[in-house]
């Protein structure tokens, strides 16, 4: 009767609504985290020898908050092995050319210029989270954005949120075959910003049927300062997202720019045309690759409840004067 299929429809609707949603995997753009922290908590934080430990406070307090916030059951901070692999400077040469540190003739790979007191508090996030037995993982020769990439991409039960500061993450967004956000903190983790694809689709104006995908090809047009990527000569942001919301992909506008019957300027013709050898080059470099060699180095990255070795975070807690940071992130493990 309709009685008996109404109250079956009834029954549905609250079980679907009583099911927990399933919990997420936090990946952590674990170098952007410990920059912001560093530069946003006062240098005066220090430990009980008199050095700094802003970042090391920072970074702690912060995945407090994450874990607090999303309630994930895994978690693992992300890592760049290589923050300026050799494969992407060989494409274009410029690749965060200006980052490079003033060091050594004879020293062996580009060292990073970073603040002289960031680098012994990263070692001390790093056996922090060791002692923790909170999962961390890393490719040899990729950056930690190929990281977050690769284990994004291979992910195929739990949805997955990207916690990072870099706009390049962006592409990673989609609902296929799992959601796939990213928490952007270019203004802070208290004013963090979740993107999914119709967020990125709003947000630039990239076509919202491959918004990530889009996204890569839109900074490829319009450049990058910030990565050293120069971008197509008289494309602006403006410029690229209206091509391809007008063509769909870079590879429609190229064959477009080919085309001279296209109905394409002839202004964006020739400065296209101008530069396709230099897109050619740009697309492996500023695509965030799906396919890193990553290793985690923990068992698993389930996000442990209690320390793996209570006794040794105790004794880094004390030593670096971070306890009150420590006590905050239990407690975030706790309401778990």
């Amino acid at each position: 009767s309709w009685e008996n299929r109404f109250v079956m429809a009834v029954r549905l609707a609250w079980r679907a609504m009583s099911t927990p949603a399933p919990a997420p995997v936090l990946l952590l753009d674990g170098a952007s985290m410990w920059f912001r922290s560093y530069f946003g908590v006062p240098a005066s934080i220090t430990g009980p020898d008199g050095r700094p430990v802003n970042a090391v406070r920072g970074f702690l307090d912060s995945v407090a908050t994450l874990i607090t916030r999303e309630r994930p059951a895994r978690l693992v901070v992300c890592l760049d092995l290589d923050w300026r692999p050799a494969w992407r400077v060989k494409l274009i040469p410029s690749y965060k050319a200006h980052r490079v540190a003033e060091v050594d003739e004879m020293a062996e790979a580009d060292v990073e210029e970073v603040p002289d007191d960031l680098s012994p508090q990263v070692e001390m996030i790093l056996e922090i989270l060791d002692a923790y037995g909170i999962a961390t993982a890393g490719a040899p020769g990729y950056e930690a954005d190929d990281v977050l990439g690769t284990l994004a991409d291979a992910e195929r039960r739990d949805p997955v949120v990207v916690v990072s500061g870099d706009r390049d993450l962006l592409q990673l967004v989609t609902d296929d075959p799992v959601a796939v956000r990213v928490l952007y903190l270019g203004r802070g983790l208290s004013k963090a910003e979740m993107f999914g694809p119709a967020e990125v689709a709003q947000r630039y104006g990239v076509p919202p049927d491959r918004p990530g995908e889009a996204y890569a090809e839109l900074a490829l047009l319009r450049g990058d300062p910030s990565d050293g990527l120069p971008g197509v000569p008289g494309i602006g942001e403006k410029t690229a997202a209206t091509l391809l919301r007008q063509y769909g992909s870079l590879t429609t506008i190229l064959d477009s720019a080919h085309d001279p019957k296209s109905s394409l300027s002839k202004g964006t013709r020739v400065k296209l045309l101008a530069a396709v050898d230099y897109m050619a080059a740009a697309v492996p470099v500023v695509r965030v690759a799906r396919d890193a060699p990553v290793q985690l180095y923990t068992a698993d990255d389930r996000l442990p409840l209690t320390p793996a070795d209570p006794k040794r975070v105790a004794d880094l807690a004390a030593m670096y004067g971070v306890g009150s940071s420590v006590a905050r992130l239990q407690k975030a493990l706790d309401a778990l």
